[in-house]
């Protein structure tokens, strides 16, 4: 675990219908998070990709060694000299299947860590929006922590966020920085992302670090931006707001440290069997 505060960058984007362009975006700001003194990169959920046409989408879904997008990211790390968490890129598994995966990519573009996303967003909102994530995607089985220079990073994605029994597990695990790759709905955005992300950094004191998608994609579809960085007491460092670009935070791991110190809820976590009573 790092001893000195780090400095990180977000970039919050409108990813499109084209892993081209995107990876353009994302190369591009690799080179600047680095220009700009950062350590690590942290990029929203599919980022190479957003595309609710699946037929279109399927053609650009390929295989992880043969996926552009994760190629460029890793030649720009090499480039930069700095780490990347890829939030994830659709890819196409050896079943057929398609996987929400996360990549943690280090200055040497070699690939630390995968995580597949465990919970599939599959809701029918007020709005009369209906998302079947999991008509086209297979979750996830396990969650991963991997050292980083900001610490232990554990990884999730995005609708994850709702299960705080990941992030109790990631917490347990070691993990003192939490990633939360997103790109929420506006409606669900509006109601719950402050409350989610922050609630998730206060139970396990860790910090949260949230790259998200923002604006009008050209799928049609709307997200709502607001990256965040919350420190382990809860306060917000970081509010991207809505529009696209970069932000920059610095993790510093003594505050992980201080707030455990003050309210040890890692220590104090007990497992607590639920029964049923009688009437």
């Amino acid at each position: 675990m790092p001893i000195d505060p780090t400095r990180i960058a977000l970039l919050q984007m409108t990813s499109g219908i084209s892993p081209a362009a995107n990876a353009v975006v994302l190369s591009g700001a690799v080179a600047d998070a680095a220009r700009n003194g950062a350590a690590m990169l942290f990029t929203p959920e599919m980022s190479g990709l957003i595309d609710r046409d699946r037929t279109r989408a399927a053609a650009h879904i390929v295989a992880e060694d043969d996926d552009p997008v994760l190629a460029a990211v890793r030649e720009a790390a090499v480039r930069a000299g700095i780490w990347v968490h890829l939030g994830s890129i659709a890819v196409r598994r050896s079943d057929g299947r398609f996987a929400n995966r996360g990549f943690v990519i280090d200055n040497e573009g070699a690939i630390r860590a995968r995580y597949d996303k465990l919970h599939l967003f599959d809701v029918d909102l007020p709005t009369g929006e209906s998302w079947r994530e999991s008509a086209a995607y297979a979750a996830g089985v396990s969650a991963s922590v991997i050292d980083t220079p900001v610490g232990a990073l554990g990884l999730s994605i995005c609708y994850d966020l709702r299960f705080p029994a990941l992030y109790g597990a990631l917490s347990d695990a070691g993990a003192s920085v939490l990633g939360v790759p997103a790109a929420f709905t506006r409606p669900t955005g509006v109601a719950h992302w402050h409350v989610l992300v922050r609630a998730r950094a206060i139970e396990n004191a860790c910090w949260v670090v949230a790259a998200a998608q923002t604006g009008v994609h050209e799928d049609g579809r709307a997200t709502y931006g607001h990256s965040l960085v919350i420190d382990p007491w809860g306060e917000v460092v970081l509010d991207m707001g809505e529009g696209a670009g970069l932000g920059y935070a610095t993790i510093d791991p003594a505050r992980v440290a201080e707030v455990r110190r003050r309210i040890p809820v890692i220590d104090h976590r007990r497992a607590i069997p639920a029964v049923t009573l009688p009437r």
